[in-house]
């Protein structure tokens, strides 16, 4: 006869208890994470919790320590920039393995639209979770206010836009990256040297242009200036738009390595060979600039690393701590910046 779906019985507080010897209220701090609980009858506890497979009632666990144990990571973007842009893939990985090794989960909120800003401003102040990871700002976005309306501390990836005080953030070197492609460019004895800048309306977008401004000094021209989106599409369109513009252009920055890879074959359909004729220097160095016709110089920046930085630094808003064997933080996490290098490839 076929067995009931019914006939199984997950096991029980009360089991766990009786097997190890001990009250249901020692299981139930040693299942919370509490330290109150002697370490050797803990060990004990937790040896009975994985031989009968006890899992804690998440809702019942949540009710006695005000927390959910579930972080938000945000992103300002369509679904298909977010599961198409090797950026956000970077940033994902490094989240989901810091939170694994925090014993925490991730739940992925994609913000498309105004509606899609109200059902998550609901879902901050209903405690469906007990921090915010933003990436992708746009202009003032008002996401970080409802976290911290909500009463949740908050890490951005990535410059606040308007770089509102008392919101903590973890970054790469956009401006010093950009500087170095710029410089790079100019030792390589390129004279009309042009930028296919990110969105103006994203720090990343901000810092890289200043950061190019920079590098260029007095050779800087305005003129030499097109606006991309940080996609493949965008980078060829822009690219289009600068030949048209300045036919003479031998140096091009292309602020993220997709628009570089966008702006390649039209340089071909143009006939103009790299790095002879245009030498390309991209940012981000995702796995295809290695492989790209021909290989793209870039700035490497570690977006796996910052995903694993930013959720250390939500934990030390949370006091949880770093989760055994995690590298230490440094004390400023207001303003924490990441190195980024230029990994020099065949095409400039």
């Amino acid at each position: 006869m076929p067995r009931s779906k019914s006939a199984f019985r997950p096991p029980t507080l009360e089991q766990v208890a009786a097997q190890a010897g001990v009250s249901r209220a020692t299981v139930s701090r040693v299942v919370n994470g509490l330290d109150t609980v002697d370490p050797a009858l803990a060990a004990k506890v937790r040896a009975v919790i994985a031989q009968v497979g006890y899992s804690p009632n998440l809702a019942a666990r949540s009710l006695m320590t005000k927390r959910t144990d579930l972080i938000a990571l945000v992103a300002h973007e369509p679904d298909t920039r977010v599961f198409g842009d090797p950026f956000f893939a970077g940033i994902v990985r490094g989240v989901s393995q810091e939170l694994s090794r925090a014993k925490l989960r991730m739940v992925l909120v994609m913000i498309q639209s105004p509606d899609d800003l109200d059902e998550f401003n609901a879902y901050l102040r209903a405690g469906h979770v007990d921090g915010v990871l933003l990436i992708s700002e746009h202009g003032s976005n008002p996401i970080s206010s409802h976290a911290k309306e909500a009463g949740l501390p908050i890490v951005m990836g990535g410059r606040p836009f308007d770089s509102t005080p008392g919101i903590t953030f973890v970054d790469n070197d956009n401006l010093g990256g950009a500087e170095q492609a710029a410089k790079h460019l100019i030792s390589r004895g390129r004279l009309r040297i042009a930028t296919i800048a990110g969105p103006l309306d994203m720090s990343a977008g901000v810092d890289r242009l200043e950061g190019f401004r920079k590098g260029l000094g007095d050779r800087f021209d305005e003129t030499l200036v097109e606006g991309g989106d940080f996609t493949l599409q965008g980078g060829a369109d822009a690219a289009r738009r600068l030949l048209d513009r300045c036919p003479d252009v031998d140096g091009i920055f292309a602020a993220s390595d997709l628009m570089a890879l966008g702006a390649l074959p039209v340089l071909r359909e143009a006939g103009r060979s790299v790095p002879r004729d245009v030498a390309v220097v991209g940012f981000d160095d995702i796995e295809l600039a290695s492989h790209s016709d021909p290989p793209l110089t870039t700035v490497r920046q570690h977006t796996q690393d910052q995903g694993r930085l930013m959720v250390r630094t939500l934990l030390a808003l949370l006091a949880r701590g770093v989760p055994a064997g995690g590298d230490q933080l440094s004390q400023d996490a207001q303003s924490l910046i990441n190195p980024v290098e230029l990994v020099v490839r065949q095409s400039a």
